[in-house]
């Protein structure tokens, strides 16, 4: 059994996270930062107003990055120098670990023994410096994986590069190490399983959330005129980075077939989003494609929006389109139910869990033209259907709190400090000390420390 420090309740005091190739800071929509960004700040924020404090170590991306960033109270993000602070993308990152593992157990050493009581580490990359570190700190490691290799190599959209075999290995690794492994859906638990042999015993599904104090329904007539969209418009939006995975093409096509079957109809669609992946390799291609379907008068492409303004943008719109080809869950689609606009997805990987078909939305089994086109048909030309499924939307959408997803994290963390396999051998810490900052004590303040006067969680004041 590894030993921990726990709460009476059994919960951690204090966890470190780890989310190397994005930070939960950034703005979701463009580069590497989508849905896992959210996840891990929104989870980050509730467990902390639980009594568990959170410190997030990511990659710095900026020399203007302070060390450390307090998100809120309880909640620390940790700006590690790994390797330049630009240029790389994340097939880049894999020479980056070591030095962004040295940054993380530095940290640590700066702190009294026993500071973190649990590793979660989020996607591969950080799940191969949570194995290290859990290891080292001999702590229980959570690993929640958000996308598999081999998942998505299966569901490649057209001219999209498959997922090196660097990260099917490295995620195998960190499958085999992890104490305890969160899926998002009973699918990703079935995958990890059968695709990379996890104990079904290890494995927890424990669904993401959306904010429901900020993503609710509103005025849309407001939000069309805080746009610029005029009241009479049939909007269908596409929210998310732009890239073959995600699809936004589809959209496209589609409403560019709407548009010659009904060519009186007032099309409107919205593109939101920057772009990601292998779509930074040809950044106007979206553009271009608008252009030779002759429907660039009826797309208008915005920046990724802070949530602020996002709400709006669902709220404007008569249907959001999540067209992926691969997705582990889509908290797009929660999003924009929340907001009372149903969704037409595709049905693959949680889309299904997501959106209840036929009650908040539609899934569409292909990515043919003529089948979105179909099935985006069926809303728009039905106002009927379409208002019934958005008045399902906000409480399908209820079900996926942000604080149910905490709670069920509190309760994996719990599980995952009276595991069964025997932690690997450690160095004495007389060793370790050897290596602390020259004169540090135990619990001194030290550069990239706890800000002074940063407020302790309740469980800490």
């Amino acid at each position: 059994m590894i030993p921990t420090s726990t709460t009476r309740a059994g919960r951690p005091r204090r966890v470190a996270v780890l989310s190397v190739h994005t930070s939960p800071l950034e703005q979701p929509g463009t580069g590497d930062a989508g849905g896992m960004n959210v996840y891990v700040l929104q989870t980050a924020l509730r467990i902390a107003q639980r009594g568990t404090e959170v410190e997030i170590f990511t990659r710095a991306t900026s020399s203007a990055a302070p060390p450390v960033v307090q998100a809120a109270p309880g909640v620390l993000v940790r700006n590690v120098v790994a390797g330049p602070f630009e240029g790389l993308d994340k097939n880049e990152l894999p020479a980056q670990l070591c030095a962004f593992t040295a940054g993380v157990l530095r940290a640590e050493a700066r702190q009294e023994q026993g500071y973190y009581d649990l590793v979660h580490s989020h996607y591969w990359l950080s799940g191969q410096v949570g194995w290290l570190a859990r290891d080292r700190w001999r702590v229980p490691l959570v690993h929640t994986a958000h996308t598999l290799a081999r998942v998505k190599n299966a569901a490649l959209a057209e001219g999209d590069p498959p997922e090196p075999k660097v990260r099917e290995i490295g995620e195998q690794q960190v499958v085999d190490e992890a104490d305890r492994l969160v899926a998002n859906t009973p699918a990703e638990a079935e995958q990890l399983v059968r695709l990379y042999g996890a104990e079904g015993s290890r494995v927890d599904t424990i669904a993401p959330g959306v904010d429901l104090d900020r993503f609710r329904p509103g005025d849309r007539a407001a939000s069309r005129a805080r746009l610029g969209i005029a009241p009479d418009e049939t909007v269908l939006t596409f929210v998310g980075r732009i890239q073959p995975l995600k699809a936004p093409d589809v959209l496209l096509r589609a409403a560019a077939e709407l548009r010659a079957r009904t060519p009186g109809h007032r099309l409107r669609v919205l593109v939101v989003g920057g772009p990601s992946g292998s779509g930074l390799g040809q950044p106007a291609a979206l553009v271009g494609l608008a252009q030779s379907l002759g429907i660039t008068d009826v797309v208008t492409f915005l920046p990724p929006q802070p949530p602020a303004e996002l709400v709006h943008v669902y709220r404007a719109s008569d249907v959001v389109a999540v067209p992926s080809h691969s997705e582990s869950f889509g908290l797009v689609a929660l999003e924009a139910q929340a907001c009372g606009t149903p969704v037409v997805a595709a049905d693959v990987g949680g889309l299904g869990v997501a959106v209840a078909d036929g009650v908040t939305g539609l899934l569409v089994g292909s990515h043919r033209t003529a089948d979105w086109a179909d099935a985006l048909a069926r809303l728009t030309d039905a106002p009927v259907l379409r208002e019934r499924l958005a008045a399902a939307a906000p409480g399908h959408a209820a079900g996926f709190s942000w604080d149910r997803t905490a709670d069920a994290l509190l309760e994996t963390y719990a599980r995952a400090t009276m595991p069964v396999r025997s932690p690997a051998p450690v160095r004495p810490r007389s060793l370790r000390q050897l290596r602390r900052t020259p004169g540090a004590q135990p619990g001194a303040q030290q550069p990239g420390d706890r800000p002074a006067g940063a407020p302790q969680s309740a469980a800490h004041a």
